[in-house]
């Protein structure tokens, strides 16, 4: 990445998105029983590429690593009761010329099947279009995650080939 890139991406600041039902809030350490209890959870991470959480310093660790990546982890939280429903996030951010980001997310089971995920993903895509200046917004999905799979492509996002590691890919142009 160009400095002046790094430059733009650290002075970056993400601010709190809302929607009818959620609040999406940048994770922080202070968030690591709820990401802990989320991440535990073998149902959350069997399309992802972590193991499931065993101890608290493993979500200590997830939230660092958004911390310091180039883009951000929003935690998605049910305003009625405050409780975490999940994530979603820009990572691997590169800005310029065809500027870029991929969008992950994840849902706690208790939330799965409600509309939550797309109410929350709405209007990080707005966000990422806007306000970071996106103008290609990519997503990997393993090939058996069929909610997933359902969920980009109701959302509007174009199918392109399948990666090395055998992942769908998708993409959104602005």
């Amino acid at each position: 990445m160009k400095g002046q890139d790094a430059a733009v991406i650290e002075k970056f600041s993400f601010p709190e998105l809302e929607t009818e039902r959620l609040r999406l809030r940048l994770l922080t350490l202070e968030d690591n029983e709820a990401v802990f209890a989320h991440f535990a959870d073998e149902e959350v991470t069997r399309f992802m590429d972590i193991p499931p959480c065993r101890h608290i310093g493993e979500a200590d660790e997830i939230i660092r690593f958004h911390l310091e990546d180039s883009g951000c982890r929003w935690g998605i939280f049910e305003k009625s009761t405050g409780q975490l429903a999940g994530t979603v996030g820009y990572h691997c951010w590169v800005t310029g010329e065809s500027s870029r980001a991929e969008i992950g997310f994840d849902l706690s089971r208790n939330y799965w099947r409600q509309g939550f995920m797309a109410e929350a993903i709405l209007p990080v895509l707005t966000f990422g279009f806007e306000e970071m200046g996106l103008e290609r917004i990519e997503a990997t999905v393993e090939p058996a995650n069929e909610r997933s799979l359902r969920l980009v492509r109701r959302l509007g996002f174009q199918q392109g080939e399948e990666l090395v590691d055998n992942l769908v890919y998708f993409y959104m142009l602005q």
